[in-house]
């Protein structure tokens, strides 16, 4: 059983459509989860979900499977949001890949110099998330830009300012602020925005997995995020901040909204990411 949200004072999204790829598990789910209660119609893709296409998760999620490696995939899956309802207003982009297979022949590779980190790995996190992050956000943006505005969210990190531990990550996250940064860019003067989102430790299924190694006294929830993408959503200034990195905790303290166990994450920062 996932955590019980919460949704008082949060934004009503009611008659948003929303998708939000990766969601199979962890900050994806949550933000799924959190995007829901506040009344969107949320789409979510994963490589993990089973063959129904039209299966309909818990609170009326449309769960599509969805490898984003595939762009006929990813073509289809902005074809069956068209079709259904004639627009896309909201895009997170929280696909991901590189965290699998973290131990080969019995060494955990993650923290390795970047001269003996698996050659996979790159592409995993370029191709499975950068990559994906990018033809997502083209078809959006075409959609968005059409029908005279939008958001565009990339879940992002601090490995793109400073390093932390894996020249891949840092690497692969820096690509990421520079597309938003980017797609700002060539969007001004329209009414899509495009913001990169940091997340703090979040409590997803893999980090509980090793709480009693953690310390999760600043954790957030997986849910926490979806509900900064909602108050950026809802935010009648939310175009002064694309092409910018947002912290979800900073957001929080900004426009007055916490986490579900009411607790107020204490931002991270290049000192204490």
């Amino acid at each position: 059983m996932g955590e019980q949200i919460d949704s008082t004072a949060q934004p009503r999204l009611d008659g948003i459509i929303a998708l939000v790829t990766g969601a199979s598990r962890g900050v994806g789910r949550g933000v799924a989860d959190a995007l829901t209660q506040c009344g969107a119609q949320v789409y979510v893709t994963g490589r993990s979900f089973t063959s129904g296409d039209d299966a309909a998760l818990n609170g009326g999620r449309r769960a599509i499977r969805c490898d984003h490696r595939n762009d006929a995939d990813t073509e289809a899956v902005f074809s069956r949001i068209v079709a259904e309802t004639g627009r896309l207003d909201l895009l997170v982009n929280s696909a991901w890949g590189g965290y699998e297979r973290m131990v080969e022949a019995g060494e955990f590779t993650w923290p390795l110099p970047f001269w003996r980190q698996p050659a996979w790995r790159w592409d995993a996190m370029f191709t499975g998330g950068v990559r994906a992050a990018f033809v997502c956000s083209q078809h959006a943006a075409a959609i968005m830009h059409a029908q005279g505005g939008g958001l565009i969210v990339n879940l992002s990190y601090w490995a793109a300012q400073k390093f932390l531990g894996n020249t891949i990550y840092g690497a692969a996250k820096c690509a990421t602020d520079r597309l938003t940064q980017d797609m700002a860019a060539e969007l001004a003067g329209s009414q899509v925005a495009v913001v990169s989102l940091y997340p703090g430790l979040v409590r997803t299924e893999a980090v509980m997995e090793s709480a009693a190694f953690l310390d999760l006294s600043n954790s957030e929830s997986p849910q926490f995020s979806g509900r900064a993408i909602a108050h950026l959503y809802a935010d009648a200034e939310r175009q002064r901040r694309s092409g910018t990195v947002v912290v979800a905790a900073s957001l929080a303290l900004e426009l007055g909204f916490d986490d579900i166990d009411g607790r107020q994450p204490v931002p991270l920062s290049l000192d204490n990411a």
